[in-house]
């Protein structure tokens, strides 16, 4: 155990940030890391419950108590292994994670929560990325469709256990939303170019600007011993509602991939630009945050949230008791650099001039029973140049994929899967949004480590010495 009366005597302190003024120049990373001592003491906090619920608040069930101790001891080795030993991309998730597992640590009874994610950020940037190679070869071939967080996870996985992995992403590089829906300024693209470096060192190999679905590949794919799926759910939610083709209307996650090439270097011909423009975003996650940190950066003149449902509470509801995910009012980095947020906003039409969006129609709703109703006479237009769809995804998208392979789909159109990934065709696996549905980033990491021990296990090799580190 860490510091017996650490949590008594210290408070929760959080990374700083850079100031906004700053920040929003750039697309660089702005989280500034803890000094060690102040890392050390707030690992100093834990408690080392007797059940630390924070394993259960984690997909992955991070050994955390076991981190943060060895953090505070100063032995930064041995908590790096320890928290590899559950985690593949602990420098990924330290970064766009929204930590469940601070969520239900027991101090946040208090409020005041160890800060878990920044001690798993501050831990993982210390790895070398050395390949952890497999002690011997099976000669079984497993191919894995998409590169997002959920393949990735599955590969390496696999080829620690000694098969030869391809990876097959249709864009030109791997790490799928991680690198082309993520904005800079909360993920550079770096830190997924070291982990693909380690990843092909030890032996996967990337196969990028392929699509699995054309038919040369879906019969390449029948060659293989196994497949894991991992394709993500990348079918965006529409609003259809009058208006919606006007020019000036566009998915976010089409407006964010343009300005992650744009960063990376590539030259985007008529892309989406939001400098100079009264930008309205509709959709209060996390992808809607993105779109309003990224217009921003660009130079709107104006950005606007919409969300329809109603403000979240400020504190937990007596229905949303810990160690649930906390149902309440929340406010990220980008909404902090300035935008205007309105709640229970719904839109009811999409309206212009001369073919372009010049606003929305919308009128206020509350919850009635559980429905939303209009409020009678809240009818407004909300001015806008720019109007960005940002609400959610309904399931992957639609693909001759799963009907060459023999997979099935559940009712929500999402691949059929056991506990462990098995789809309905022999030796084909999914893993990740695509068979989840929309979920965080944590979830398929550990959906992905899933399927793949699922995997070694019907390949017939569970039982063999992992590997050798630089080996």
């Amino acid at each position: 155990m860490a510091d017996p009366r650490g949590f008594l005597k210290l408070g929760r302190k959080k990374a700083s940030e850079r100031p906004v003024a700053e920040r929003v120049r750039h697309f660089h990373e702005f989280v500034e890391p803890p000094p060690p001592p102040a890392l050390a003491e707030q690992a100093s906090r834990c408690m080392d419950c007797g059940v630390p619920f924070c394993h259960q608040g984690c997909p992955l069930g991070n050994l955390v108590p076991e981190w943060n101790d060895l953090v505070w001891k100063g032995s930064l080795d041995l908590a790096r292994a320890r928290l590899l030993a559950t985690n593949n991309f602990p420098e990924i998730t330290g970064r766009v994670c929204p930590a469940p597992c601070e969520a239900s640590c027991v101090l946040a009874l208090e409020g005041e929560p160890v800060a878990i994610k920044d001690i798993e950020r501050a831990i993982a940037d210390t790895e070398d990325f050395a390949p952890v190679k497999a002690a011997r070869r099976t000669g079984r071939r497993v191919a894995v469709v998409g590169s997002g967080p959920a393949g990735l996870a599955g590969a390496q996985e696999l080829a620690r256990r000694g098969h030869d992995v391809v990876v097959y992403e249709r864009d030109a590089a791997a790490g799928g939303l991680l690198r082309y829906g993520i904005p800079d300024f909360k993920l550079e693209k770096g830190v997924i170019d070291r982990r693909v470096a380690q990843m092909e060192a030890e032996g996967v190999r990337f196969s990028c600007g392929v699509d699995a679905a054309s038919p040369a590949i879906r019969s390449e794919l029948r060659t293989y011993d196994a497949v894991l799926l991992a394709v993500g759910a990348r079918r965006p939610r529409d609003l259809e509602v009058p208006g919606r083709a006007l020019a000036g209307v566009h998915f976010a996650m089409d407006y964010l991939t343009q300005q992650n090439r744009r960063v990376a270097g590539e030259v985007v011909e008529g892309g989406v630009d939001a400098r100079g423009k009264r930008v309205v975003v509709i959709g209060g996650g996390d992808t809607g945050s993105d779109c309003v940190g990224t217009a921003i950066r660009q130079g709107a003149a104006r950005v606007t949230q919409l969300e329809i449902m109603p403000r979240p509470p400020d504190a937990r509801r007596e229905d949303n008791p810990w160690p649930e995910w906390p149902l309440v009012f929340r406010t990220s980095s980008s909404q902090e650099e300035g935008c205007d947020r309105e709640f229970a906003v719904k839109t009811v039409e999409i309206v212009g001039a001369e073919g372009r969006v010049t606003g929305l129609s919308a009128v206020r709703v509350t919850l009635d029973g559980g429905r939303l109703v209009d409020v009678a006479g809240s009818a407004h237009v909300i001015e806008a140049d720019l109007v960005l769809l940002a609400m959610g995804f309904t399931g992957p998208e639609a693909s001759p994929l799963y009907a060459a392979l023999g997979v099935d789909l559940d009712a929500r159109g999402n691949v059929a899967v056991d506990g462990e990934g098995r789809t309905s065709a022999h030796n084909v696996y999914c893993a990740g949004d695509a068979s989840r549905g929309q979920s965080l980033v944590v979830w398929a990491i550990a959906d992905g480590r899933r399927a793949a021990h699922a995997i070694d296990r019907a390949l017939g090799a569970a039982v063999r010495p992992l590997a050798v580190v630089g080996g």
